[in-house]
């Protein structure tokens, strides 16, 4: 697992991506069936957090089939605005697809700018391309600094989008023992909920 940062897409045609990066800055595995350290899963391109790697052609083909079958446990954390239930499942339909989020509110603050903020954990069940923020928006909470499903002139400029994968917990494909990983929540989102006084 490492950490993704926001700004930095997981994978495709530019130079500068977290797949490129890995092969530079990760030791490829001893095992025979080696191969350059590959994420696992995607990430939006300005979300953080949890990203599982493979280092193996074996491991990778293990937790992509384990992506697709819905067998790798993932809980996101967001801040997301306006008033929201305590808790709850949304199932909007993402592409004429069935898709489930569920949600629960950790914490909530006032704002004078965004009336209440939320710090919300998130448990995708299906893995619709930006699935968590098309469901918050759906419901009239988008996510703090989504530039495309956010509200017009809602958007903190500079600060990015605040939502972070932060664990995954799931079986390995070869040891079979239960493996749990996490990444800390960030600072700019303990900054926004810690309590004052």
């Amino acid at each position: 697992m490492i950490h993704k940062p926001a700004g930095i897409a997981v994978s495709g045609n530019s130079f500068k991506n977290v797949g490129n990066a890995l092969r530079l800055n990760l030791k490829i595995s001893p095992l025979a069936d080696a191969t350059s350290p590959h994420p696992v899963h995607r990430l939006d391109h300005a979300t953080t957090g949890a990203l599982l790697v493979g280092k193996t052609r074996s491991s990778i083909r293990a937790l992509n089939k384990a992506f697709e079958n819905k067998e790798i446990a993932k809980i996101y954390y967001a801040a997301a605005i306006g008033k929201m239930e305590p808790n709850g499942e949304i199932s909007h339909q993402i592409d004429n697809k069935e898709s489930l989020s569920i949600f629960s509110v950790c914490s909530t603050v006032d704002s004078v700018r965004f009336d209440k903020l939320n710090l919300v954990k998130l448990e995708p069940k299906t893995g619709r391309r930006h699935q968590l923020r098309i469901h918050l928006s759906s419901i009239g909470n988008p996510i703090l600094g989504d530039k495309d499903y956010g509200t017009e002139g809602l958007v903190l400029m500079g600060k990015g989008m605040y939502l972070h994968a932060f664990s995954l917990q799931f079986t390995h494909p070869f040891s079979k023992e239960q493996i749990l990983v996490d990444d800390p929540l960030p600072a700019k989102f303990q900054k926004l909920f810690e309590p004052r006084s």
